[in-house]
């Protein structure tokens, strides 16, 4: 995968379909830059529930916390510069990409229940539907989709596998 890693999403780019719901913000380098991160993306699927009627599962409300947790958190572990975060509803999926300006693309380790740390790109990927990192003019970006619902059954909505 040259210029991008689509891990789940194979060949498909993650490209927005006519976002119905969208919001950006800028992250501070301070410590408390994962903790507004996670509000954020909390506030943004409340908003998108409660103003725009779309459904957004508990399960989903989690993942996305999470998710941005883990991406925030590595790019400012990572990255000297700014970060931004991008939330996307689009379909039955919420979009969460998050820029920095590390050029380097994240390479998720092989499963060791042993290693300590670097578990964050492993757990992203586990809970996603599709995950693509690419390459930008500063930087990079990394965005990952993430089921509103899960299916009637109680399953976690389809997940497309290379």
């Amino acid at each position: 995968m040259d210029e991008a890693q689509s891990a789940l999403g194979g060949e498909d780019r993650l490209v927005p379909q006519n976002p119905l719901v969208q919001d950006t913000v800028a992250l501070d380098s301070g410590g408390s830059a994962i903790a507004t991160a996670r509000h954020h993306a909390a506030g943004f699927l409340t908003r998108a529930r409660d103003e725009h009627g779309l459904p957004v599962s508990a399960r989903a409300m989690d993942l996305t916390q999470l998710v941005v947790s883990e991406l925030v958190t590595n790019a400012h572990k990572y990255a000297p510069g700014p970060v931004s975060l991008d939330l996307r509803v689009t379909g039955q999926v919420v979009e969460v990409s998050v820029r920095d300006s590390d050029p380097v693309l994240p390479v998720a380790h092989a499963a060791d229940a042993g290693r300590i740390g670097l578990h964050g790109l492993e757990i992203v990927m586990a809970v996603a539907q599709a995950f693509e990192a690419r390459p930008e003019p500063e930087g990079k970006r990394i965005t990952v989709r993430i089921a509103l619902l899960d299916d009637p059954g109680g399953h976690v909505s389809e997940r497309r596998t290379p």
